[in-house]
Order: structure tokens, then C-alpha cells, then sequence
């Protein structure tokens, strides 16, 4: 995917992003440059001072895909709270923000569809606050698209396909023209970033809960392509990093870390719910998933109905409980609790078995775990979700309930690692904020490397030291290395760092700027890649000092005592004795060596 520009039309703005903001990725000689040339990663890096904008940018992305995600025509269910009536087909987008918007981009178009040397759609999607979402395929005539096949194709793929009124775009052909996947992160508060991350999780949850209820075919995996990066899927995603990848794929995750390898870990999950009267009625008394004790008057629901199979079912030995169970070093059920606990030591026997069971990979195996930990969200009532699903709140995560760890469907415990510079394994809890860190963005990179992605990465770096910033940059990129495939992935990463920068093309560089209340993007007038920290610190973020302030402090105060005549002698003692090394120093140094030879 490679974006070309977003605008911002609705009169209401967006955040800090008034009506009218315009940000353009990618200019036409850009994209003239980018003709026929093999990928090649490169980030864009969003930076500025704190309020200046470039994080309501990702938010912006987010909360767009996140409406294309809910196209009805995209997907087999929709909650009711997200339809309009049940004689509308499309979702409530107006109700959302940004409520007008332009975006444009190319992806690159499956191979059995081009006719030409043209192998990326110009994809552009218009929402007016007055009309519903457009998505247009700018440059469909330069390929075989799915309306050229005959009426009859199409009333025979009716029930899997049906055509969009949206720019006469089948859903098939939506589906290649959106990203595989949308994936954020944020190493701090930033909720706006993750509310239609969050809001999709409580979708895949509903869309599970139907499946359920109504006993249809479940597939194993979410239908979103959103994916949000917390604590909650940290250990879903290193989990299957360290499971699936190997050699060389592995050093942009472990090098830093000193990090061997897996040690072993344990899922757990708990497979029944009590669920209230009216759950009973809506199911059903005869609902396979359903047990009710008349003489007590209450029952339970086996969630994971849809997910496990008996072992005499073999036609449904491919669900995810029963691939899990089948890669366990050991497993035991808790009689009272009806609890499963799968027990994994690592070796590549067990690294085999996950292969074997998951044959799409880590993806896969990250999409079975994205499943069963949406479970979790079972405690969350419908009134709830339906202010969620309509909600622009900040605060959307604190109304949640936090359920506690025995509580939960799902759950990863004892995740041991070992560390080269370490005797003994070491939990995964035991890492400090910066190794999470780099755990978490590298993690999410090296996991969806062979997807075509948008990445949403806002301040990724925030907790690490100056070495580990100065080399994420080469980090991304030995994740995203050559790839043969022709897997393009787009990236914006938010940040302070001019490490980051200073690995980057002015052209990859977008400068955020807030004046008086209208957020401007700029690119750098000098040449980023290789400049030196103290230039783009002066010329980006506009400090002129390389010091802190409270020696800045120090030296402007010896510098007025030079002014009122104190000793010279005793000004440069105290310079060289009480200040390190730094411009400020040497300059100051230099006027009062002047003023001494000045007055020989």
C-alpha cells in the first residue's frame, strides 16, 4: 500500500485537524520515482513538538479504515447497534468522525486481474457529511475487474458475493483494494488512536456470539483487518514470532534483548459462562451450548462450543482448541472449573507441531489467539457496546470491565524466556518498559512482514535509550528486508527522536506545526538522511541548545557575571571545573579568553 494524501472536508475538522487540513504522502514526481522500482521499506516519520498534530494524523487513518471496515457488503454480520434499520444494509458511518474526508492511495492488485504493466489501483474514498462513504477505483479500466463477467457469474456467486452500490465495486474486488491488515500502536495514553481498534474487537466478538447462537460454520479467525497492539495481545504476538520465525528473521527482535529463545508458557481457558434467563431464551432450552438447572433455576454456556471438538468428531478436529491441544507438551482439564490448561515446553518437536497445525503461519496462529482472547469481552452488556459502537469518547476504555485473571476465557501464564547474558530463564513480566517496548512494535513489524499493511506506530521509542533509537530505524528495516513476493508495507511512526530522522529522506519526513490552532505539514529544507542530532534538533524542533536548561541556566549566569566584571580567572576555573563539554561551554570560553586578550 502506498498512500498518497488525506484532506480533511468536514466542517466539524477532526481533533486538532480543522476543515481543509491536507497532508500528502506522496507527491506526483514521488510517485513517478516510485514507478517500476522494486519496494523498498521506508517509514514515514511524523515529527514535532507535543500538541503539534502528527498524532491525530494515525487516529485520522484509523477511524477511516475502521468505517470501510464496516461496509455491510464486507462482511456476514454487523451488530444491530451499527444499522441504521432493518431495511438498511449499510452501517450508521455518519455517526462517526471524521465525518468528511479524502484519502487516496495505490495497493497493489492480484496478478491474474492486470492487462497492462499497471500493477497498483489508485484507490480514492470520499465522505461527505451529507452523503454515505464512496470507495472509487480511480483506475479501473486499466484492468480486468470482477464487472466484467457476465450477469449470470454474478447471480451465481450471489450468496458469497454480492455487488456494492459503492462505486460499483464487488466485495470481492473490495477486498484487494483495501490493506490486508490495519495495525496501530501507541507506547502511551493515546485512546483516540485505539478507539475503532477497540470498537472492532467488541464487533469480533458479536460476530462470534451470533455464529453461536444461530449454530453457522465459524472459520477460526476475525473477519476485521484491524489488529491493536496492548498488553492484552503482547504475548499472542511474540508467542507467535518466537514460535514460527527463525535465524535471521528473529535478530531484529532478539538481538537488542540478548534474547535466546522460548522457554515454555501455558494457556489457559475457561470454557463455560453463567449467563442470565434471558441468554437461556434467546439461545434456546435445546442449544447444544446451553445447560440449564431447572431445580436451581440457572445455567451456563459453553462458549468455545464453535472452537473444540469430541474427539470422535474428527471432521471438526481443525478447530482451534483441538489444533492447540494437539501441539501441548501436556494438557488437563479442572473438573470444578471445567477449565483447560495446555502445558508447553518449547523445543522444535513442539515448534513442529505448531507448523503442522498452523499451516498459515504465524498470522494464523495469531488470528486464533486474536479469537479467543476477544472472548474475554463476554462480561461487557449490549447497552454497553451499543454506547461503545456510537462512541467518540476519549475515555471508552475506563468504561469497560476489567475482568479479573480467573475470570477470563483466555489466558497465557509462565511465559518463560532465556537471555544470553542470563543464567536462568526469566519471565516475560520481568522486562523492563523499554525491552516491552521494543518487544512490542518489533514484535508487531516482524509478525505481519509478509502482508500488505499500513502500520500505525505512534511514539514506538519513547522508553528506549539512545542506542536502541539510534538503530530502530535499522530494525524496522531487517524486518521488512528484500521480499520476493512484492509485499508492500506503509508505515507511519509518530515521534521526538531526531534519531529517527536522521535515518530517514527528507521526502519520508513530515513536519507537524500548530499555529494558533491550525496544524500545518511540511517537509524538512535540508537533507535529513545522515544529519547530525544537534541540526535536526535545532532545524525540526526548533532548539537551538544542545544542553538542558538547567545548565543552560548556569552558563547564562556566569555569562552576566562576566558582564558585571568578576574576575576572568575565576569564571573560566569554574567553567572548566563545574560544566561538561558542549557548544554553549566552548562559546562562552571563547568571549571570555577574548576579553582577557582584549584587555592585555
Amino acid at each position: 500500500m502506498r498512500l498518497i494524501r488525506l484532506k480533511i472536508t468536514g466542517p466539524e475538522g477532526f481533533r486538532s485537524l480543522r476543515a481543509g487540513f491536507e497532508c500528502t504522502f506522496r507527491r506526483e514526481w514521488d510517485l513517478q520515482d516510485e514507478t517500476g522500482k522494486s519496494y523498498e521499506f521506508e517509514p514515514f516519520i511524523c515529527a514535532g513538538p507535543n500538541g503539534s498534530g502528527k498524532s491525530n494524523i494515525l487516529e485520522a487513518l484509523a477511524a477511516i479504515f475502521y468505517q470501510l471496515e464496516l461496509l455491510r457488503v464486507q462482511r456476514s454480520y454487523l451488530p444491530m447497534a451499527l444499522m441504521p434499520s432493518e431495511h438498511d444494509d449499510d452501517p450508521v458511518t455518519e455517526a462517526f468522525e471524521p465525518n468528511g474526508f479524502e484519502l487516496e492511495y495505490l495497493v497493489k492488485v492480484p496478478s491474474e486481474i492486470q492487462k497492462s504493466d499497471v500493477t497498483h489501483a489508485h484507490v480514492r474514498v470520499i465522505k461527505d457529511p451529507s452523503r454515505s462513504l464512496e470507495m472509487n477505483w480511480v483506475n479501473m479500466s486499466d484492468f480486468v475487474s470482477d464487472n466484467a463477467v457476465s450477469l449470470a457469474e454474478v447471480e451465481s456467486l450471489a450468496e458469497v458475493e454480492r455487488l456494492s452500490d459503492i462505486g460499483g465495486i464487488s466485495s470481492r474486488e473490495r477486498n484487494f483494494l483495501l490493506p490486508q491488515f490495519v495495525l496501530g500502536y501507541s507506547s502511551g495514553e493515546n485512546e483516540i488512536l485505539s478507539l475503532p481498534f477497540f470498537k472492532m474487537r467488541f464487533i469480533q466478538f458479536d460476530e462470534y456470539w451470533n455464529s453461536l447462537k444461530e449454530q453457522l460454520d465459524y472459520p477460526g479467525k476475525p473477519e476485521t483487518r484491524l489488529a491493536y497492539m496492548d498488553n492484552s495481545f503482547s504475548q499472542a504476538i511474540l508467542l507467535c514470532n518466537l514460535l514460527f520465525r527463525t535465524g535471521e528473521e528473529l535478530q531484529p527482535l532478539c538481538e537488542e534483548l540478548k534474547l535466546q529463545g522460548l522457554r515454555q508458557f501455558q494457556i489457559v481457558i475457561r470454557r463455560t459462562i453463567d449467563i442470565p434467563l434471558e441468554v437461556v431464551d434467546e439461545f434456546g432450552l435445546e442449544h447444544p451450548a446451553v445447560s440449564f438447572d431447572q431445580e436451581e433455576r440457572t445455567a451456563t454456556l459453553n462458549l468455545l462450543e464453535l472452537l473444540d471438538a469430541p474427539a470422535e468428531e474428527e471432521s471438526r478436529l481443525n478447530r482451534i482448541l483441538s489444533r492447540l491441544r494437539r501441539c501441548a507438551t501436556c494438557s488437563f482439564e479442572e473438573e470444578e472449573t471445567g477449565s483447560l490448561y495446555l502445558d508447553y515446553l518449547v523445543n522444535e518437536a513442539t515448534k513442529d507441531a505448531f507448523k503442522a497445525n498452523f499451516q498459515g503461519g504465524a498470522v494464523e496462529l495469531f488470528q486464533a489467539l486474536q479469537v479467543l482472547l476477544a472472548l474475554n469481552y463476554y462480561s461487557v452488556s449490549e447497552d454497553l457496546k451499543t454506547d461503545l459502537y456510537r462512541s467518540n469518547s476519549h475515555y471508552v476504555n475506563e468504561t469497560v470491565p476489567v475482568l479479573a485473571s480467573d475470570e477470563r476465557i483466555m489466558r497465557i501464564k509462565h511465559f518463560w524466556m532465556t537471555k544470553a547474558d542470563l543464567d536462568k530463564p526469566i519471565l516475560l513480566k520481568s522486562f523492563s518498559d523499554g525491552e516491552h517496548q521494543l518487544l512490542h512494535s518489533i514484535g508487531l513489524s516482524l509478525l505481519f512482514k509478509d502482508a500488505n499493511a499500513i502500520f500505525l506506530l505512534d511514539e514506538p521509542e519513547t522508553h528506549f535509550n539512545p542506542d536502541w533509537r539510534s538503530s530502530y530505524v535499522t530494525r524496522l528495516r531487517q524486518c521488512f528486508a528484500a521480499d520476493s513476493d512484492g509485499h508492500e508495507r506503509e508505515m507511519l511512526i509518530t515521534t521526538h527522536s531526531p534519531f529517527l530522522i536522521s535515518d530517514s529522506r527528507a521526502e519520508r519526513v513530515l513536519v507537524f506545526k500548530n499555529v494558533d490552532g491550525q496544524v500545518s505539514v511540511s517537509r524538512p529544507n535540508y537533507q535529513t538522511l545522515g544529519a547530525s542530532v544537534n541540526k535536526i534538533t535545532i532545524k525540526t524542533f526548533g532548539k537551538s541548545e544542545t544542553i538542558g536548561g538547567v545548565a543552560e541556566s548556569k552558563i547564562e549566569a556566569l555569562r552576566q557575571r562576566l558582564e558585571d566584571g568578576e574576575d576572568k580567572d575565576q569564571l573560566l576555573a569554574e567553567l572548566n571545573d563545574g560544566l561538561g563539554e558542549s557548544v554553549e561551554k566552548m562559546i562562552l570560553i571563547k568571549t571570555v579568553l577574548d576579553r582577557m586578550e582584549s584587555e592585555a
